[in-house]
């Protein structure tokens, strides 16, 4: 199992320096001055010769490049002062460093891609478990038509419906806001539940069918059948065999998903007027506040990436042939 970690470890750390490259080079074809950028509208050249200078602009790409990478590990200087590692840079709007921006964002969206996770994983698993239990009944048709129904909503829609609904016209709930965990659990829970449904409705609907379906399978294999030849007790057989086999596909899927999880959480911020790190991306985009921009592109893959290793894990840890290759 460390050997496996290892190397999917090594494998992130390739793969955030390709990114990065990528990155790096893709926003500097980009026909515009960077410098101008900074400095703003109605901007002398002087003052820009300046800012290029003490942006490193002056120099090649690739030197630029070797001191943005130098910068994440050691740390940079810059007029406003010295940057530390892990260091992404200035933002041209407010001359603030790009990793406190972030760091400032990141916990909402942490707390609101990990809850919306949790939710659909144990909804849908759950209620997906059960329809596969009770085949053919009526519970089995009401969640198989739910799941169907409920997958056609988009966050969007379904956020202002439910805000509607249980804000405005009830009262039953205050509006969605985000306190930090340490300063008090229950509003940080509370604070976020309704974005957490909404955002984890369209992957429950999702892992609902995915988890009958997969079920219904393995308990057709000739191993479930065996067991249950032996006299082994239906719940025994069905929680012990069928549903760790039902897993495997599930988690396959689910590393495909954790982007587009990232995704439904920069439009639920939006949704809910929540200010987390993709809601900055989109605006540090739109004023072409490309340090930021960069920066919170970065922290979103590597988010994936580590999520993406938890799951490998668990993979490894489900199916024992994982570990042996």
């Amino acid at each position: 199992m460390l050997q496996f970690l290892f190397r999917r470890l090594t494998g992130a750390v390739v793969i955030m320096i390709l990114i990065a490259a990528f990155t790096f080079f893709l926003f500097y074809t980009v026909p515009q001055d960077f410098a101008e950028l900074a400095c703003g509208k109605n901007c002398s050249p002087q003052n820009i010769a300046v800012i290029r200078e003490n942006l490193g602009l002056d120099k090649s790409i690739a030197a630029q490049f070797w001191e943005f990478m130098r910068g994440i590990v050691m740390g940079r200087d810059f007029p406003v002062g010295h940057c530390s590692a892990p260091c992404l840079g200035v933002s041209f709007k407010s001359n603030d460093f790009v990793w406190d921006s972030i760091v400032d964002r990141f916990p909402l969206t942490l707390s609101l891609t990990i809850g919306g996770l949790v939710v659909f994983l144990v909804v849908g698993l759950g209620t997906g478990l059960l329809a596969a239990w009770k085949r053919g009944t009526v519970l089995d048709r009401f969640v198989s038509g739910a799941s169907i129904v409920l997958s056609s909503f988009q966050i969007y829609l379904l956020g202002p419906i439910v805000l509607g609904l249980f804000v405005y016209s009830t009262g039953w709930m205050d509006n969605p806001k985000y306190v930090p965990f340490f300063d008090s659990p229950t509003k940080w829970f509370l604070g976020l539940l309704i974005p957490w449904v909404v955002m984890a409705t369209i992957f429950t609907a999702q892992y609902t069918r995915m988890a009958r379906s997969t079920m219904i399978e393995q308990l057709q294999e000739e191993h479930v059948r065996t067991a249950k030849a032996k006299g082994m007790g239906g719940k025994y057989v069905f929680f012990r065999y069928a549903w760790r086999g039902s897993l495997i596909p599930i988690v396959t899927i689910l590393g495909i998903d954790l982007s587009g999880l990232l995704a439904g959480a920069v439009v639920t911020e939006y949704t809910f007027d929540l200010p987390g790190l993709g809601r900055l991306a989109v605006e540090s985009s739109t004023d072409k506040d490309l340090p930021l921009t960069m920066g919170a592109m970065l922290v979103g893959a590597f988010f994936i990436l580590i999520l993406n290793i938890i799951v490998d894990i668990a993979y490894a840890y489900i199916d024992p042939r994982v570990r042996l290759a």
